[in-house]
């Protein structure tokens, strides 16, 4: 078992094509896990995540704030609870629209294809 404070894991840029996106990796093969990342996302006012499509699913839990959420040209609104699934091979972009910062949660498998 592992237990610690998520502030102890370094908050990095999310990459190419994301804006005032930042990721801490929470739980990897590092600590154990063998079937799933969880990585927690932080968003600013005006940010996003990049518009993009990949073979794996996610799994997300927004802790805070409220934005829009693009997957296959529809667009949806989301707030704090709001639980989202993206399945494989849809396009998709997390996009933060209110005045304060998003939270989110977003487990993938390791075996992604």
């Amino acid at each position: 078992m592992k237990i610690f404070d998520y502030r102890d894991v370094e908050a990095k840029d999310a990459g190419e094509g994301a804006s005032k996106l930042s990721v801490r990796w929470l739980i990897t093969k590092d600590v154990g896990a063998e079937n799933f990342a969880m990585r927690l996302f932080e968003m600013k006012p005006g940010g996003h995540s990049p518009l993009h499509s990949h073979s794996w699913e996610h799994e997300i839990f927004i802790l805070e704030g409220e934005g829009i959420v693009a997957c296959e040209g529809e667009e949806l609104r989301f707030r704090a609870d709001t639980v989202i699934f993206i399945p494989s091979n849809e396009k998709h972009q997390l996009k933060n629209d209110g005045e304060t910062a998003v939270k989110f949660l977003c487990l993938i498998p390791y075996t992604r294809k």
